[in-house]
């Protein structure tokens, strides 16, 4: 088949993978539209429907789901025969696709990616971050960063960033100076609290831990948001005490805008993981990634491990902002 025909079957592969044409735009970095004239343009040449289209979903019909399925593996190795091409390149070029949840995109990736791609100039990073669990291989990612508790069992997991984090408390000076400072995290059920609610709808429990003691509540307060600079600028205006990764509030705690809460009751917990699909041809740029990651662990800049094989071969966290 000509040229043409090879990428309008590789545009139908990422929409019938992700159900939808916005969806894979947004991962490929173009508008809709061609996407869908893309497929058309196959349908017509094929004489017949691989997606039905609805207003609200998009599916693979019978024949739609038999192409794919012959499909995937061939584009997998057209794309491996062009990246075996960097095997003898100084550095790999290429895209990486990564999916992250925003606690990991704030504190944790940027000295990370910053060093890889100085070290990999030809290497195009693109990450989008959400706290939506979300299968990011069908959404056209390389990868993805989970917790511990959501990774799945047949991916490879490699530790990326601290090894250790927690959960914290705080509120601001003022805040306590009106109501108090809690003694143990069942007085606060008696504070406002502002509270995260994640794209599911969930709001999550508050946990701590101390000596073996655990303590989960759901508190109450003024605010309830999805948005974690919102929910810190609030915290720091005095409308409550905040719960949240350490990470998070560790700017705020360094200008003493908010102050610890219940600190010797702050759970820790395992830092995050980058895990992927384990194939036998990765691309070059995840390759590369990997490698890089690898590298920092055994230097201990990220306090990073080595890599965890998996309970499978990986493990199963929730989304990064499930905490």
């Amino acid at each position: 088949m000509a040229d043409a025909d090879l990428a309008d079957l590789d545009a139908f592969a990422a929409v019938a993978r992700a159900r939808s044409f916005r969806g894979a735009a947004a991962v490929r970095g173009v508008s809709p539209s061609s996407l869908s004239e893309a497929v058309r343009r196959l349908e017509a040449r094929l004489g017949v429907r691989l997606l039905n289209r609805t207003t609200r979903s998009v599916t693979p019909t019978e024949a739609g789901a038999r192409l794919l399925e012959r499909l995937a593996p061939a584009l997998g190795e057209v794309a491996a025969a062009v990246d075996a091409i960097n095997s003898v390149r100084d550095s790999p070029t290429g895209t990486l696709r990564l999916n992250v949840p925003t606690i990991v995109a704030r504190p944790v990736l940027p000295p990370i990616a910053c060093a890889f791609l100085e070290r990999h100039p030809w290497v195009t990073l693109e990450v989008v971050a959400e706290d939506s669990f979300i299968d990011v291989l069908a959404a056209g990612f390389d990868a993805g960063v989970r917790y511990d508790e959501r990774l799945e069992q047949d991916m490879i997991a490699v530790p990326i960033g601290p090894r250790r984090q927690r959960y914290a408390a705080a509120a601001a000076p003022a805040y306590l100076a009106r109501h108090g400072t809690p003694a143990h995290p069942r007085d606060l059920l008696d504070h406002a609290c502002i509270r995260h609610r994640f794209p599911s709808g969930v709001a999550l429990p508050w946990e701590f831990e101390r000596d073996g003691e655990v303590v989960r509540i759901s508190p109450k307060g003024p605010l309830v948001a999805s948005n974690l600079d919102l929910e810190v600028a609030a915290a720091e205006a005095g409308l409550g005490v905040i719960a949240t990764f350490e990470a998070a509030l560790s700017p705020a705690l360094a200008r003493g805008t908010l102050v610890p809460v219940l600190s010797d009751w702050w759970p820790s917990f395992s830092g995050p993981f980058l895990y992927y699909a384990g194939r036998d041809h990765l691309p070059a740029p995840l390759r590369a990634f990997v490698a890089f990651l690898r590298e920092r662990a055994r230097s201990g800049v990220d306090e990073s491990l080595s890599v965890i094989p998996g309970r499978g071969q990986a493990a199963n966290p929730e989304t990064s902002g499930d905490l």
